[in-house]
């Protein structure tokens, strides 16, 4: 990859997990805010950036919506993934109370993962454009009921405090990122027992039994499939696309067979992206 810029751009205000993420996996990168996801992939097909880091599930939330629309259609590809674990702190104005508070606000995906406390004082959940966006609202307003849930490094960029920490229904809150590029990243198997992702869309053809064929190649020729995920397009409930991750590479002569299984029984199949896995994905998978 060339680097012309040295940003990175990434969905919300400086403090966001995604922010934490950029800094975490390329801390010689400038991190590029945008307002909405958007925005990011916009800022790297311009080449206003170099790189996007994109959160794309959630243990705990799922799947983040808006990237298996954007990312299909975009022309950028996926050259690397990142897990980090989420951790959330509820955060107040200086000198704010817990019974002062009468609403929390953060993004939709973080109020989800955060039920728990939020119901069990009665508080508004409040949806934000991002998490950071919420903790620099509650700084800006300047109003003591209200109260974010966002990344400790957001407390320390907008001057609030931590009333609680850690607030986070279940420990085992990960978020996964993919890493977005403007041209696939030429990479080759280094080690045997390198892990390797494989990312793509398809759609099926019409014909009976369609998806069960596509499908049976990566059966057959042993390929673990880590996700597979249907959603419409084109405003009709029949035209579905497929996303998916098996482990493996293209070149790998069982993956290969399994893609030309796969592209006999489908109209379309675009790869996105083949990377080395993440070293938090095998632990995530036991």
């Amino acid at each position: 990859m060339d680097k012309t810029t040295n940003r990175i751009a990434f969905q919300g205000d400086f403090g966001a997990n995604s922010d934490m993420a950029c800094r975490d996996m390329f801390p010689d990168m400038e991190p590029l805010p945008c307002q909405t996801f958007e925005d990011a992939f916009v800022a790297l097909q311009s080449g206003e950036a170099d790189l996007a880091m994109i959160p794309i599930e959630n243990t705990i939330a799922g799947r983040v919506a808006d990237i298996h629309h954007l990312l299909p259609d975009s022309g950028l590809y996926i050259i690397g993934e990142y897990f980090m674990p989420i951790r959330f702190q509820l955060m107040v104005l200086p000198g704010v109370t817990a019974d002062e508070i009468r609403t929390v606000h953060s993004h939709i995906h973080a109020l989800g993962q955060c039920r728990k406390i939020v119901r069990a004082n009665g508080w508004k959940a409040v949806v934000a454009g991002d998490t950071a966006g919420a903790a620099k609202l509650v700084s800006e307003t300047g109003n003591p009921s209200m109260a974010a849930l966002a990344p400790r490094l957001a407390a320390d960029l907008y001057g609030l405090s931590i009333l609680a920490e850690n607030v986070e229904d279940m420990e085992s809150n990960v978020t996964r990122f993919v890493v977005l590029a403007r041209t696939a990243v030429p990479m080759a198997r280094q080690q045997p027992d390198d892990v390797i992702v494989t990312t793509f869309v398809f759609n099926v053809r019409n014909i009976p039994a369609a998806l069960y064929k596509a499908l049976g190649g990566f059966a057959t020729n042993g390929i673990n499939m880590t996700k597979l995920e249907s959603y419409q397009i084109g405003g009709k409930f029949i035209a579905t696309q497929f996303y998916a991750d098996v482990e493996g590479h293209p070149e790998d002569e069982n993956l290969r067979r399994a893609l030309e299984e796969l592209a006999f029984f489908s109209e379309k199949v675009r790869i996105l992206g083949t990377y080395y896995a993440h070293p938090m994905r095998k632990n995530l998978a036991n």
